[in-house]
C-alpha cells in the first residue's frame, strides 16, 4: 500500500472532523492527540496521504525532513525546554493504530525508557 486510505487524519486535514490544531503549513499540520500519553502529545501528519513509514518512497526524502523539522518547531512552540520524545509506529506490531503517517510529539513531564 503507498497511499493512505481514507482516515481520520485525512478528515481532520480537510477539517471535516475538528481538531485543536496547533500548526499548519502547505505540507503538514499539527494537532493534539484526542488521547495524550504525555501532558503534551501532539501528532504532525504530512497533508499527502502516505500510509505508513514503510510506505515512504524516495521521491518523500524531503517531506520525511520537513515533518522532523516541523516536530522540532512545534516542540519548541510547546514549550518543551526540557526534552521531548518524537515517535513514528509502524505497522501493526510497531502500534501503528491510523493508516496514515504521522510522528508523535510527547513531552512535559520526564519520560522513562524502554517504551511499552
Amino acid at each position: 500500500m503507498s497511499e493512505a486510505t481514507e482516515t481520520i487524519f485525512s478528515k481532520i486535514i480537510r477539517r471535516e472532523i475538528p481538531a485543536d490544531i496547533v500548526y499548519e503549513d502547505n505540507l503538514a499540520l499539527a494537532f493534539k492527540d484526542i488521547h495524550p500519553q504525555a501532558p503534551v502529545h501532539i501528532l504532525v501528519v504530512p497533508k499527502k496521504p502516505i500510509a505508513t513509514l514503510a510506505d515512504a518512497q524516495s521521491e518523500d526524502h524531503a517531506l520525511l525532513g520537513h515533518l522532523f523539522l516541523t516536530a522540532k518547531r512545534v516542540a519548541e512552540e510547546a514549550g518543551l525546554k526540557n526534552g521531548y520524545r518524537v515517535v513514528i509506529n509502524t505497522g501493526d506490531d510497531g502500534g501503528q493504530t491510523v493508516d496514515h503517517l504521522h510522528v508523535h510529539i510527547l513531552g512535559g513531564r520526564k519520560l522513562s525508557w524502554p517504551p511499552g
